[in-house]
């Protein structure tokens, strides 16, 4: 599943959606990491960090990233980053019928939640049918698990206490994805369906926030969480009652203790890995050099896993909607923003290749769709906007701009053109990036208004208030192509034309433009392909019509390169799962640390 990142680097384990996190450490507050290490003889640990706080602690609400769920739930399958086969996970089989219809998944033996109470088949039909396809629950799951024209939803039964019946009205090519979402606690939760607070909203809405007693988060994955202090840290503790056990039948994970430390700052998280006091690094390009020559005293590796999953992209609000009779968009910037010339413009402007070797020291690719550059259906033909401001001023008259005695640019009104860039403040090849665009687009006339902001504010804005011109993010990536909650009308993180999720306030004149709708059937009839070489050609067309009109600029993706102490045993790092996407099975190494 497609999600906001706040960051760059990979960091997932199995499991769940592909994580983006930054893995950085500070001095955890009033805890100092130094008495982490001094304890490790007795609980052994990891020390990673992410860029903020958690925004939720409700895997079904969550829609961005880094998140903590990769760490406290499984679902019924994952998928192995290094071979890209779907592996059983609380599932321990699971049979699919000749039609391709029909989807039986058996649960494991003696499946138990971390409050000891049993995990059975009634928590996966809740999970689905009460929870995800739940009209009155906005979440980023619900999507994908529209199928077809109908956009009808499987049917989802309980067979006994161990097997799940999925009945698809048609053939989805990409319904195995959809079996490794989280699988929550009925016993917990449903309550919450059945209570509404003062404005009529479901009390799940508000269940499990950031402030909820770490004791009342009951999980089915690897770690439960053990205690979080806003601004400082988040740690995990061993679940008792977590089902994987190794060959000898020693219960996993072999690492009782995760730390995350919440910081802001990359340029802190370099500090502190080369202090020692972190077990692993996202290594930003800009400091490559300098931790590779640091590589054997510092007893770490680097490992450099390509290109990483996901997409770096500027986005103009094109929403011509109005809330409370006030237009979303100011309407003059309106008229710029929808006007795809403008758009194309801005692509030229932007220097790709001086991104990539001023901010990524040559360490990274530039991007032109969506779909990420290692998955088998990203386009590698397509030729981008390579970096031709001449063009771009051409575009911008025959679109009826026009500039003045100092060059700057006009609209046909006579209004300078100006808007504001938003992005995540804190992660500093992305800043570094913004001043950039800002100062190539004033080559060619038009003044940025550039502001870093925390990227839950930045969310809010894209997802609720909608009150935002442009903005510089990425979302997450993998394999699967189909991603519905962007190309889909009415998806979540439709976020450059946003229509209002359940629960908001409505939104008058809302248009679709002929492009979107066409890109949200190409999604319809992708996911409807089971023949591999029909299906790249349909995402072939998608990104075709995602380069002309442009609904995202794309950028660049650096490599994916992580640092990590040589204390651990058993990485298999990738740009897909990062090094720790088999934390559960990864031990503190025994070995004389060279």
């Amino acid at each position: 599943m497609t999600k906001l990142s706040s960051s760059i680097a990979t960091i997932c384990r199995r499991g769940i959606a592909i994580v983006l996190g930054i893995l950085v450490t500070v001095s955890l507050g009033a805890c100092n990491p130094a008495s982490f290490r001094s304890q490790a003889a007795q609980v052994p640990q990891v020390v990673f960090s992410i860029i903020s706080d958690p925004k939720t602690f409700n895997a079904v609400l969550s829609a961005e990233s880094p998140n903590v769920f990769g760490y406290i739930y499984e679902g019924l399958i994952t998928e192995n980053p290094i071979t890209g086969k779907k592996e059983p996970a609380l599932a321990e089989s699971w049979q699919v019928s000749e039609d391709k219809l029909k989807f039986v998944f058996t649960l494991r033996k003696g499946l138990k939640w971390s409050d000891g109470q049993p995990l059975t088949a009634d928590d996966v039909v809740f999970s689905y049918n009460d929870l995800y396809l739940n009209q009155n629950i906005p979440n980023n799951y619900k999507d994908s698990l529209k199928i077809g024209l109908s956009q009808a939803f499987p049917k989802i039964r309980q067979l006994d206490d161990r097997r799940v019946e999925f009945i698809l009205p048609e053939p989805y090519a990409p319904f195995l994805d959809t079996a490794g979402l989280p699988i929550l606690p009925a016993h917990i939760l449903r309550k919450t369906l059945e209570t509404k607070d003062a404005e009529g909203r479901l009390k799940f809405l508000s269940t499990w926030g950031v402030d909820t007693p770490p004791e009342q988060i009951i999980v089915n994955g690897p770690y439960k969480l053990k205690n979080f202090v806003t601004s400082q840290r988040v740690i995990f503790e061993r679940n008792p009652y977590y089902w994987k056990k190794d060959k000898q039948g020693n219960r996993l994970p072999y690492i009782g203790r995760v730390i995350l430390a919440i910081v802001e700052s990359q340029d802190t998280s370099l500090l502190q890995f080369r202090s020692g006091s972190l077990d692993s690094l996202s290594v930003n390009p800009e400091y490559f050099s300098l931790l590779k020559r640091e590589e054997d005293r510092g007893k770490f590796t680097i490992y450099n896993g390509g290109p990483a999953y996901g997409s770096q992209f500027i986005s103009f609000n094109l929403n011509k909607g109005t809330r409370n009779g006030k237009p979303l968009v100011n309407p003059i910037k309106s008229r710029w923003f929808n006007n795809v010339k403008f758009r194309q413009a801005v692509a030229y402007a932007i220097d790709r290749q001086r991104i990539i070797n001023n901010i990524y020291q040559g360490l990274g690719a530039p991007i032109n769709s969506l779909i990420s550059i290692q998955s088998p259906y990203y386009n590698k033909t397509l030729k981008g906007y390579n970096y031709n401001p001449e063009k771009a001023k051409k575009l911008l008259q025959e679109a009826g701009f026009k500039y003045n005695s100092k060059e700057q640019l006009l609209d046909s009104e006579g209004n300078r053109v100006r808007f504001t860039l938003i992005t995540n403040s804190g992660n500093k090849s992305r800043e570094a990036m913004g001043a950039q665009i800002k100062n190539d687009l004033a080559k060619i006339g038009i003044q940025v208004d550039y502001t870093p902001i925390d990227f839950n504010v930045l969310v809010d804005k894209l997802s609720n208030s909608l009150d935002w011109e442009c903005y510089l993010l990425g979302l997450t990536g993998d394999n699967e192509p189909h991603i519905p909650n962007v190309w889909l009308t009415d998806g979540n993180l439709h976020t450059f034309n946003q229509k209002p999720q359940p629960g908001q306030k409505p939104i008058e004149g809302w248009e679709v433009s002929e492009w979107e709708q066409k890109l949200a059937q190409l999604t319809i009839q992708g996911a409807r392909e089971l023949d591999i070489e029909k299906r790249k050609a349909i995402y072939t067309e998608i990104q075709r019509i995602e380069q002309e009109y442009l609904p995202m600029i794309y950028l660049v993706q650096p490599y994916s390169l992580g640092a990590v102490r040589d204390r651990f045993e058993g990485i298999q790092f990738s740009a897909l799962g990062g090094a720790f996407w088999n934390l559960d099975e990864i031990k503190i190494s025994s070995k004389k640390l060279r």
